[in-house]
């Protein structure tokens, strides 16, 4: 998706060090779009040790907004000139917003995030007992984020008690000096040198101790917040016994490679509601995005307030970036339903839909039976990949895509599909296909006075090169338009 840019283009970036696969462009210039505000969002790379450089660059340049990712969220604080309470709480920042005075005050929008993401799914932390697995990164300003929205208790869970033992106590610490808003001294003292009652919601635990979990009243919400189940390595949960998702009423795993890992998969299976941490990721944009563009007098006449629906459209596309099928391509041979079914799929998925040969004609001014009479096949076949040409070229993404039944057959086309995005071979049997295009004349490569014997060669010369270049293959004779459409939404996992 590339934005329009002139004199006026407002910019907005993400700073960290590495950056190059991050997924914050697609989102935030995807909103850019859909609110029709001027705005480029573009990552920079930044070397250790250059963080004050970056910062001070930023502003001298113009930046509007900044996000900031590992491993400078804590290391630009002191280059702010302000923070918001939570972010000071949490002890990192994930949001830089210009102040009227010429510089950043820092926010965290991925705790903002999260909890938008759980209110999205009906999901309230007030009063609630809270799960986290893991004492890493992620798991103390998790921890606090839960804390100052009410829940009743916290358990940190992790393999090294010390470390969970450390973070409980830093998050009760850092809870107090948040609700109370004072500091407090290093040995547990108030400003004015009173002794202070340390909230005790954040409790650690050793991992092998869960089963002590199970005597609690109540399910509780769990917050995997560990690296485990990130791919490769996607047959792994930190617990793996089902028990313990049988006590979980939410699930939020913090990985979204792979979109659903094990442990939403066990906490499915146990009937509980599993959460991706995609949806985090795009709630935190969300909450950066209305904070840059809501926060000065330049802000638009309306507030920015991104609905749920428009949400949704970005995290459909959220969804296929991650799982590879930033476009779904349909091939299979004629008759197999192609057409239809990526109508259907385009309409269930609100994406674009592009028929290959419908381009052609188009663009050719001419059927695709004059196009063989007159250029011959061949001529049509580097229209073809002229085609595919252009939607690599041009980044086409967020569509349906449905192939002439010869397109496939070149290697060269088959590694254009390849980057495009995930393809699916519609599979049918030749006596299906005959039924379907017998009465059927615009086919050209069907005259004969034997159809269905010219179908089968035809598809013993193309079947291997079908699974050859397919991602997918759905067997399609039994099936409806609709449930073929359906099937494919759940084999590339983006039925949201």
């Amino acid at each position: 998706m590339a934005n329009y840019t002139d004199g006026n283009t407002s910019v907005c970036g993400l700073i960290g060090n590495p950056v190059r696969h991050t997924l914050s462009p697609l989102i935030h210039n995807m909103l850019a779009e859909i609110t029709g505000i001027n705005m480029v969002y573009v990552p920079f790379e930044v070397p250790q040790g250059n963080v004050p450089e970056a910062v001070k660059g930023a502003l001298a340049l113009g930046v509007r907004g900044l996000n900031v990712t590992i491993p400078y969220k804590s290391d630009v604080i002191p280059y702010l000139e302000d923070i918001d309470p939570l972010a000071k709480g949490i002890g990192a920042v994930n949001t830089l917003v210009r102040t009227s005075n010429g510089g950043f005050k820092g926010y965290n929008t991925d705790m903002t995030g999260l909890y938008r993401s759980l209110l999205d799914e009906g999901v309230e932390l007030k009063g609630k007992i809270v799960v986290i697995l893991g004492a890493g990164g992620v798991a103390r300003p998790a921890a606090f984020l839960c804390g100052s929205k009410g829940a009743s208790k916290v358990y940190i869970l992790n393999r090294t008690f010390e470390r969970a033992k450390d973070v409980a106590e830093e998050v009760n610490r850092a809870l107090y000096e948040y609700n109370n808003n004072e500091p407090m001294t290093a040995d547990g003292l108030s400003a004015e040198g009173e002794p202070t009652d340390i909230p005790s919601i954040v409790v650690p635990m050793r991992i092998e101790d869960y089963r002590n979990l199970f005597e609690l009243k109540e399910k509780f919400v769990s917050l995997q917040c560990t690296s485990v189940g990130l791919f490769p390595d996607v047959n792994s949960a930190v617990v793996e016994d089902k028990e313990f998702y049988e006590h979980v009423n939410v699930g939020v795993d913090m990985v979204y490679r792979p979109i659903e890992t094990k442990f939403m998969k066990l906490v499915k299976e146990s009937g509980g509601k599993a959460v991706s941490g995609l949806k985090m990721l795009l709630y935190q944009a969300i909450d950066a995005y209305e904070l840059w563009f809501n926060n000065d007098e330049d802000a638009p006449s309306e507030k920015i307030n991104i609905t749920k629906e428009q949400a949704e459209e970005i995290y459909r596309s959220l969804v296929m970036e991650v799982t590879g099928a930033r476009n779904i391509i349909l091939e299979g041979f004629m008759g197999s339903g192609k057409t239809t079914v990526s109508e259907i799929l385009a309409d269930k998925l609100e994406l674009e839909l592009l028929d290959t040969d419908a381009a052609i004609v188009e663009a050719e001014g001419r059927s695709i039976n004059d196009i063989f009479a007159v250029d011959g096949e061949e001529a049509f076949r580097d229209m073809e990949t002229a085609l595919l040409e252009t939607a690599v070229s041009e980044h086409f993404r967020d569509m349906v895509i449905s192939l002439g039944g010869g397109l496939p057959l070149r290697e060269e086309n088959r590694q254009l599909l390849g980057q495009m995005g995930k393809v699916i071979y519609l599979r049918t049997k030749p006596e299906t296909v005959y039924e379907r295009v017998k009465f059927d004349d615009s086919r050209p490569l069907l005259k004969s006075d034997n159809p269905l014997e010219k179908i089968k060669k035809m598809q013993e010369e193309r079947g291997d090169i079908y699974e050859l270049s397919a991602d997918y293959i759905i067997d399609t004779d039994e099936l409806t338009p609709s449930q073929i459409a359906d099937r494919i939404i759940q084999e590339l996992g983006i039925d949201i």
